[in-house]
């Protein structure tokens, strides 16, 4: 996985553990899934607001560790206005 990848953990509703991550390319985030270590990556076209989230505090912590500019979060953001208009973030 690229360094500008960002990787997390979550569990399903069913209490079964995926892994995930995000790959910038140009202006648009495409979201990976995979159950397993030796599973798959399968592309996720229409990620929940718990991924967007989890994605965006992983922006938030490379702009802390200056591997990101500062301006990608507010466009993350603006992206996850535009899908989740009910949302806070």
């Amino acid at each position: 996985m690229p360094k500008n990848d960002i990787s997390w953990k979550r569990r399903t509703p069913d209490g079964e553990k995926v892994e995930l991550y995000a790959h910038h390319v140009g202006s648009i985030w495409n979201f990976y899934t995979r159950g397993g270590r030796y599973d798959r990556w399968q592309f996720t076209p229409q990620p929940p607001l718990e991924d967007w989230m989890a994605l965006l505090d992983g922006v938030e912590r490379l702009i802390a560790r200056d591997r990101m500019r500062p301006e990608e979060a507010d466009r993350l953001r603006k992206t996850m206005r535009e899908r989740f208009p009910d949302a806070k973030v």
